[in-house]
């Protein structure tokens, strides 16, 4: 399995060198409090000018007093000054909202368009969830607050849907019982089993066998949450196969990410557990791994970290030891630091690993998956620790030991949680709905893939 490009290591530090690292690290610790500190006291004061903006707004409907004249009905006749004045506010307002949240990326999913009743048809559960015990589907309206949507899984319907979502994984492993155009013809025995046993030979035939037409107006959604090293079977897929791509890169037409940060409300109230009481926290590293394989980035750069400093690993294979039977979470929850460490290194692929086993349990993530850059796009720069900012593995451990005997400098990793509250994203449910969204947003504009795998592989 080919994984991303082998990250440079150098020697390890002598101890002097790994006091002195300590040290400067604890210096520069300083200064990026103070600067977080000095963004966090600008977005809050920008905000509070906003809001300020914008509650004058109801007043001025019902016709209160703000230097123009009632009309003869009681209502407000402005001046073109204060017009002006009016629109410089909205304008000025939305300026600050953008300045303040500018680090986060937008979620493209609000719009003030009335939603049309739509159908999404999931031709596959994910990863057999068919020959699961059915469950009921989601309600889109209640859980996301999406109204207007029908989701199916009886592909009777497959007609009346507005869109079909594949989800890859089973697209290349399933059987053969694809919806037309692909299922229209009844395939030897023989030739049913190759599809079963090989991928590549399966995402071809589909490939080759896809023509026909659809209804009008369906939209076929190819959905992935895996990375491109674990996603075989691309290139046999055929090109303006599809229409959408729904995944967790956010270049998709559906951007569904494993999580995001959204703002708090009133971000100057700190709910309780904001900061984790340091003395439950009785570990420093630990490390819940599922899939061990030596030939992975993350699995060589634990094998040098594990030499400087203790790592508790969980799950199976390798030195993993079993789950305490609290759970993850509760089990995370124990340590100072989780190591958010991805499988593969590819673009926007942050998964659970980071979002749930390390931000919900109230560890502070260590990562390894894409650069630093690539994380700040959707996250405070330190609401996290990169391998890439230290040179080797022994400078990292260094770190990690100085914020250890440091506790003001460690809650310093927490700062950004009054600003912001963490969302863990619900799979299945919420790809689905917010398929249903985008349909309803998109109206009859056509699009369609012309080369899936270029685009997903670069």
């Amino acid at each position: 399995m080919s994984v991303g490009e082998e990250r440079k290591t150098c020697g390890p530090l002598d101890p002097g060198t790994a006091l002195s690292r300590s040290r400067s690290g604890g210096e520069q610790q300083r200064r990026l409090d103070a600067q977080w500190q000095h963004e966090s006291g600008r977005r809050r004061s920008g905000l509070a000018a906003a809001r300020q903006s914008v509650a004058a707004l109801p007043a001025l409907a019902m016709g209160a007093r703000w230097g123009g004249r009632r009309t003869p009905r009681g209502g407000l006749r402005l001046s073109e000054a204060h017009l002006a004045l009016m629109a410089a506010s909205l304008v000025c307002s939305a300026v600050v909202v953008y300045v303040c949240w500018k680090q986060l990326p937008p979620l493209p999913w609000a719009s003030s368009v009335p939603p049309q009743r739509v159908s999404v048809l999931l031709w596959w559960e994910p990863f057999g969830g068919r020959h699961r015990a059915k469950r009921p589907h989601p309600d889109c309206r209640l859980r996301f607050n999406i109204s207007g949507c029908l989701l199916l899984t009886d592909r009777a319907a497959y007609g009346e849907a507005q869109a079909v979502l594949f989800h890859h994984r089973d697209l290349v492993r399933g059987p053969p019982d694809w919806p037309p155009p692909w299922g229209v013809h009844v395939r030897p025995a023989e030739e049913q089993q190759v599809l079963m046993d090989d991928e590549e030979e399966a995402a071809e035939a589909l490939a080759l066998a896809a023509s026909g037409p659809r209804p009008p107006g369906q939209r076929w959604v190819w959905m992935n949450f895996e990375s491109p090293t674990h996603s075989p079977g691309l290139q046999s897929l055929a090109g303006n196969l599809f229409n959408w791509t729904l995944s967790y890169r956010a270049d998709s037409d559906i951007f569904v990410p494993y999580g995001y940060l959204y703002p708090r409300t009133h971000p100057n109230e700190q709910p309780p557990g904001l900061v984790p009481p340091l003395a439950r926290k009785q570990g420093l590293v630990a490390w819940v791994v599922s899939n061990w394989d030596e030939r992975q980035a993350r699995v060589r750069y634990y094998r040098q970290l594990s030499q400087y400093v203790t790592v508790d690993v969980f799950g199976k294979g390798g030195p993993g030891q079993p789950l305490p039977d609290v759970g993850l979470l509760h089990t995370v929850a124990r340590y100072k630091f989780y190591l958010a460490f991805e499988n593969s290194q590819h673009l926007d692929y942050i998964t659970e690993k980071l979002w749930r086993n390390a931000f919900l349990a109230g560890a502070v993530p260590v990562v390894l998956g894409p650069d630093r850059a690539n994380y700040e796009r959707f996250m405070p720069r330190r609401a996290f620790i990169h391998v890439d900012d230290f040179p080797d593995a022994s400078s990292l451990a260094a770190h990690l030991q100085f914020l250890d005997r440091n506790p003001a400098a460690y809650r310093g990793y927490f700062s950004w949680r009054r600003s912001y509250a963490v969302h863990v994203t619900s799979f299945w449910d919420e790809p689905w709905c917010r398929a249903c969204q985008a349909v309803q947003m998109a109206g009859d504009q056509p699009k369609s893939v012309p080369n899936l795998a270029g685009w997903f592989q670069r």
